[in-house]
């Protein structure tokens, strides 16, 4: 054997004791780059929860608007009878609220008005109320108006309206209603109405109660009495 060959065969050797070094390097340094990874744990499945809703509150309104306004009766005024006007509320049945009416009734200088459930404001000629309205009723007022002299007035009627307690969703109203006063009322300070035309109005007092007796059944007592004497006359 040569000594190139015996060359060749060591170089040989020496490359195969230091290819597993090699390898085993390679496989150190492709694990430190290598990144531990740390397995996440699957999460457990909560139970369904049901929420219950809160109720939206209804918003209180009239399906059908109600009916406000002023219907005169008599507009005119003398002697023997007052101006009569009726406060006209209908709130319909097709409704599931009540109707809330704030109203006010004012007159010029020299008339005098009056009215069930009204109470003086803070102006002179001047009337306020407050009303409710069941739904499916019907609720009339009846305004007495005195005059103090003659000639043409008007009457204004303002005033707001609302369903329930919701009084953002008010509606407001103004109505006038003409009025003639032909003479002076003969009482326009009483709140008693006058009496229907070709009545005065004016009443007896029984003396021995002193309750007011009407005219009618004084004529009735007199009958009575003058038939008892004729009878007494007669025997």
């Amino acid at each position: 054997m040569n000594m190139k060959t015996l060359v060749v065969i060591c170089i040989a050797c020496l490359c195969i004791a230091a290819m597993p070094a090699i390898a085993q390097e390679n496989n150190t340094t492709t694990n430190g780059n290598e990144t531990n990874v740390t397995a996440t744990p699957t999460p457990t499945a909560e139970p369904n929860v049901t929420e219950t809703a809160t109720p939206v509150p209804t918003e209180a309104k009239f399906r059908v608007g109600p009916t406000v306004t002023l219907r005169p009766v008599n507009d005119v005024i003398d002697k023997s009878q007052d101006g009569l006007v009726e406060l006209y509320m209908n709130n319909p049945s097709l409704n599931d609220v009540t109707l809330t009416a704030d109203v006010q009734i004012s007159v010029p200088s020299g008339i005098h008005v009056y009215g069930e459930g009204f109470g003086y404001g803070g102006a002179a000629g001047t009337v306020a109320g407050k009303f409710t309205v069941p739904p499916g009723t019907v609720r009339t007022i009846h305004v007495n108006l005195k005059g103090e002299k003659v000639g043409d007035f008007t009457v204004h009627f303002t005033g707001l309206y609302w369903p329930d307690d919701d009084k953002d969703a008010f509606q407001q109203i103004s109505l006038t209603h003409p009025l003639t006063v032909k003479e002076p009322s003969p009482r326009p300070l009483d709140s008693e109405p006058t009496g229907g035309a070709g009545e005065t109005g004016e009443t007896s007092t029984d003396t021995a109660n002193g309750l007011p007796l009407p005219s009618g059944l004084l004529s009735v007592i007199a009958i009575v009495v003058a038939f008892g004497a004729l009878m007494i006359r007669k025997g």
